[in-house]
């Protein structure tokens, strides 16, 4: 029997569901990512999340985790059920939306100034992938 080849950022492309981590590959995850996340100059964030809190949940450990200025929310209410969450550093706003028959987890794209193209993503991580312990 052989071993499985360590996850990389790029296995998780073809995911739909955020695996689950050993603290081994969250560690080498996070070590890959921040070499990634280096040469981007600003980001745009998905979660996928059975509910809202969830979502906001993820979204403020990320934001504490790699130095982000928090995300305004809306106003409005918050939905019921799973939900999307889309968020924008440019804009510095986020959107949360009821959508049903998602993954969970987090995605993270890349985006670089100056560019019309689109960014690399990366994910889906763990909803606690950014949590601090």
């Amino acid at each position: 029997m052989t071993a499985a080849a360590p996850i990389s950022l790029r296995d998780l492309r073809s995911l739909r569901q955020a695996p689950e981590l050993s603290l081994e590959e969250r560690t080498r995850l996070r070590q890959e990512l921040d070499r990634a996340l280096a040469g981007s100059d600003w980001f745009t964030i998905g979660v996928m999340a059975p509910d809202a809190t969830s979502a906001l949940t993820a979204l403020r450990q990320c934001e504490r985790a790699l130095g982000w200025h928090p995300l305004a929310e809306s106003a409005e209410p918050l939905p019921e059920g799973p939900v999307f969450l889309k968020g924008n550093q440019r804009s510095g706003g986020l959107l949360i939306r009821g959508e049903e028959g998602l993954g969970t987890g987090v995605l993270i794209s890349g985006q670089r100034d100056g560019s019309s193209e689109a960014g690399d993503t990366w994910g889906p991580l763990p909803l606690d992938f950014f949590a601090i312990d």
